[in-house]
């Protein structure tokens, strides 16, 4: 535990997985506050703690005031290893926005170091916020950041009646067919702006580190014999009784067939059926293959909007 710079009582120090009661209670209220209800699950802190790439020593940092209560968690991400590292900032609403310009100071240096280590003359670091966090808006811009594109989440109701289209052939993925999978995951993210590619070992290294999978969550669409489709689901939204759409992907020369909303629609079945009451996802709202427009087509709307900054390093 070391002084927070620039804060006079306040400390700061690398994250433990004891620490995961503290930071779900800093980002709860935040979502609470920004949202009106939480966003982050255990499960998530947990898997960020413990993805492969990061050192929770050092990438991660827990920042706590005078009165020794922790009130602010921040942390960068990289699971590529590549030039471009993201960081999150979460305070306690009326508490922590003060740490918010000494932690993102200690996340600048550290990805300079980071993008150095990996290789690279040169590195970005990026930032969300919702565009109603003014105080970190503020911040960021403050230290350079400057505004690049808009995420949103994205949800829909989950009546139970949910059925499996028919006409396709969309069946969860058996185990020899995972290089395949990430094979389609790749090919079909390498025309979207920020694609960063992640070999095979490193995508499996990250899967075995997660608490849980539900591979019967996990689909592939076939044309041809041929696996042309995927859809990957997550356990991170099971609290909040939600299943949650990670990555939607279909190679481009069978796009506007059917495929992608077919992909949906299966794992909203699924989700069903296990009695889920929503099901989510996240999506770049500048992705050229028109997935906002897919999205809203099997009946998901816009939850909220987040924006993203970034600023050049020079490592």
């Amino acid at each position: 535990m070391t002084t927070l710079p620039g804060l006079d009582g306040w400390t700061v120090r690398g994250c433990t997985l004891r620490d995961v009661p503290a930071i779900l209670a800093i980002t709860r209220a935040g979502d609470i506050a920004a949202l009106g209800e939480p966003d982050w699950s255990e499960d998530e802190i947990v898997e960020t703690l413990t993805a492969p790439a990061e050192d929770p020593a050092v990438d991660t940092w827990l920042a706590a005031g005078p009165d020794g209560e922790p009130v602010a968690w921040a942390y960068v991400d990289n699971p590529q290893r590549g030039p471009r590292d993201n960081v999150e900032l979460y305070g306690w609403p009326g508490r922590g926005e003060p740490a918010y310009g000494p932690l993102l100071e200690l996340a600048l240096v550290r990805a300079a170091e980071r993008a150095r280590r990996n290789g690279f003359e040169r590195g970005v670091l990026r930032a969300g916020t919702l565009a109603s966090e003014t105080a970190l808006v503020a911040v960021l811009v403050a230290h350079g950041f400057s505004f690049v594109k808009r995420h949103a989440r994205m949800t829909r109701p989950l009546g139970g009646d949910e059925r499996a289209p028919e006409g396709f052939d969309i069946r969860p993925v058996r185990p020899d067919e995972l290089p395949r999978f990430h094979e389609v995951l790749e090919s079909a993210f390498a025309d979207t702006p920020d694609f960063q590619p992640t070999p095979y070992a490193d995508w499996r290294t990250a899967l075995d580190s997660l608490p849980s999978i539900s591979w019967d969550e996990w689909f592939v669409a076939l044309a041809g014999g041929e696996i042309v489709g995927v859809l990957q689901s997550a356990d991170q939204a099971l609290e909040r009784g939600e299943g949650w759409v990670k990555n939607l992907a279909v190679l481009r020369g069978h796009r506007k067939t059917g495929i992608g909303g077919a992909l949906l629609r299966t794992a909203f079945a699924a989700y069903a059926a296990k009695g889920r009451a929503t099901a989510g996802l996240g999506v770049d709202l500048t992705n050229p293959t028109g997935a906002y427009h897919l999205y809203t087509g099997v009946g998901m709307r816009v939850v909220f909007a987040a924006d993203v900054y970034e600023r050049a390093l020079v490592v």
